[in-house]
């Protein structure tokens, strides 16, 4: 049985919170950009959203014993090692331009579903008040 609201937001209602998790996950490198050993990671995006749009097809509707239960989806967050281009001497591979750039670009991609799902609600509303 298929949820009309993440029906009517598309991907992006799946995609947010896994990018919201990619931006976790480059804040983390930044902060560790000195620590010795340390190993720069990312999200395998594409696969978790895959992974949840699967979810999602094959999900059945969960019991609630209430109506403000929220029947979401697990999010399969797929961390990863990224390969860095030189690791400094004490074995870290955190390149923070490198880092500065990808939270740069997740950011940006944050934001442009955040804008979409916003256009939606808008839509909506306007469709309810009829304004």
């Amino acid at each position: 049985m298929s949820n009309p609201i993440t029906d009517y937001l598309g991907v992006h209602a799946a995609a947010l919170p896994l990018r919201e998790q990619r931006m976790k996950v480059i804040a983390s490198n930044l902060s560790n950009a000195d620590t010795p050993g340390y190993k720069a990671k990312d999200v395998s995006f594409d696969a978790a959203l895959q992974a949840v749009a699967q979810q999602a097809s094959r999900a059945t509707p969960l019991q609630a014993t209430s109506e403000r239960h929220f029947n979401g989806l697990d999010l399969p967050v797929q961390i990863y090692e990224r390969a860095g281009g030189q690791p400094s001497l004490d074995g870290n591979t955190v390149d923070a331009d490198v880092e500065r750039a990808a939270y740069g670009r997740a950011a940006l991609e944050y934001r442009a579903s955040l804008s979409f799902i916003e256009s939606k609600v808008r839509g909506m509303l306007t469709a309810i008040t009829g304004q």
